[in-house]
């Protein structure tokens, strides 16, 4: 067998692989002889067929046959020769250009990218210290009030913090548009659930009040045939309500399912949810600092298959928490190129950091990070147990343990900096949606 390896790409290669006749003559003999033995052709008694009989009949289908084999096997057996790491299955296609004496084909593929980590020290995290004080967990009480809170009809004009029903129709040059009318919808002003013009307008109105006004659409709004354009809107109102708060006693602990310890422990189990979603973000944000650090110290070129499949994936996860079920309706592969050479480019190195490092899973980070998924259930010791005895569970958390501990290993090597923050800074959102 005769192998020559060119490159046609960064990470792509064309491998021309020749076999001598005789091997694939040899064979196509054997496999005949073993077709002879139970052939039935009319005229012949089984076992007894004539060689040349059998030639004629089986020839042709067994050659092909055995050239495929030939070409499966020695595929494999170059690619082993040659020490190359193909991510994908190639593309064969014979070249027979040595006449009678000889079959060849070749075989274009893409290669895995040669890996060399470097500036692993130079990488730099800032780790939040989060800091949870006394008026955040009052806060976040507030909040859990604001959750049990009845709105009462009040006979005045609407301010900060009342809800006002109302009805409402929007005509752009003179028409109506799509979603540009309501009946009865609640706006709680101040909380900037609808646009800061529309919004504005419904304050210092009482019940049975009617008003017309404009509303300035935003130029990154989603309905782009109302970017940056003004529309005139009408209004009536129904009702102005207030909002009414449970006491801050222990009958909102009870509301919320703690029979016993009363509001103490309903603060209590605030406070502990509160650390663990902080501590949950701070995972992510040092995560990606590491992620977004490891890569611009290691750019790397990656195979386009590879970045198809992740796309794939990532569209079809998409699908699924969309709901979508025809794939005609799918959001567009392209979307998500960019972000699955990413992940792969991420996926790769981070191999070779857990390979390079012989870093393996660590049974106690394994439990203690399923303890802290299971955390927020009322029985957190028996869904524990029972993660731990599935094995498909299992499949799915230990990938993520193990890219913790590289992430730790990371930090470990590189150089680490911590810095205060408080709860509500460091929680608040990135941004807020356009209404």
């Amino acid at each position: 067998m005769q192998v020559t390896v060119e490159s046609t790409g960064a990470l792509e290669r064309r491998m021309r692989v020749e076999l001598p006749a005789e091997r694939i003559e040899k064979e196509v003999e054997n496999r005949l002889k073993r077709v002879g033995k139970t052939a039935k052709i009319k005229g012949f008694r089984p076992g007894k067929v004539p060689p040349k009989v059998i030639r004629q009949h089986y020839g042709p289908q067994v050659r092909q046959e055995v050239l495929s084999d030939l070409m499966g096997q020695s595929y494999r057996d170059a690619v082993e020769q040659e020490n190359l790491s193909p991510v994908a299955q190639p593309k064969i296609e014979p070249d027979v250009t040595g006449g009678s004496d000889a079959f060849a084909y070749t075989a274009t593929f893409e290669v895995l990218p040669e890996v060399q980590l470097k500036a692993l020290d130079e990488i730099e995290v800032t780790v939040p210290d989060v800091e949870i004080n006394a008026s955040d967990s009052d806060e976040m009480l507030d909040n859990l009030r604001r959750q049990k809170a009845e709105w009462k009809t009040v006979e005045r004009a609407s301010t900060e913090g009342d809800r006002v029903i109302v009805d409402f129709e929007g005509k752009l040059k003179g028409e109506l548009f799509e979603g540009g009318q309501g009946t009865e919808v609640p706006v709680v002003l101040g909380e900037g659930q609808m646009l800061p013009d529309f919004e504005k307008a419904l304050f210092e109105l009482s019940a049975d009040d009617e008003k017309s006004f404009k509303v300035k659409f935003p130029k990154e709004y989603q309905a782009e045939e109302l970017r940056g354009k003004k529309v005139d809107f009408s209004i009536k109102v129904h009702r102005v309500e207030e909002q009414e708060l449970p006491p801050l006693d222990d009958s909102l602990a009870v509301a919320y399912g703690v029979e016993e310890g009363g509001l103490d422990k309903l603060r209590a189990d605030v406070k502990e949810n509160m650390a663990r979603e902080a501590a949950q973000k701070v995972r992510s944000d040092v995560r990606e600092q590491a992620m977004t650090a490891l890569l611009e110290a290691n750019p790397l070129d990656v195979p386009e298959a590879m970045i198809q499949q992740e796309a794939h994936s990532m569209q079809h996860e998409a699908m699924r928490q969309y709901g979508i079920e025809d794939h005609s309706q799918a959001p567009p592969i392209e979307n998500f190129k960019e972000s699955a050479a990413k992940r792969v480019q991420l996926s790769l190195l981070m191999r070779h950091i857990i390979d390079d490092n012989n870093i393996e899973v660590d049974q106690n980070k394994l439990r203690e990070r399923i303890e802290q998924m299971c955390a927020g259930y009322e029985n957190p010791a028996e869904i524990v147990n029972t993660y731990l005895s599935n094995p498909q569970i299992m499949q799915q958390i230990e990938p993520m343990v193990l890219e913790e501990q590289a992430v730790a290993w990371l930090i470990e090597n590189g150089k680490e900096k911590h810095e205060k923050i408080s709860f509500k800074e460091f929680m608040k959102p990135s941004g807020q949606n356009i209404s």
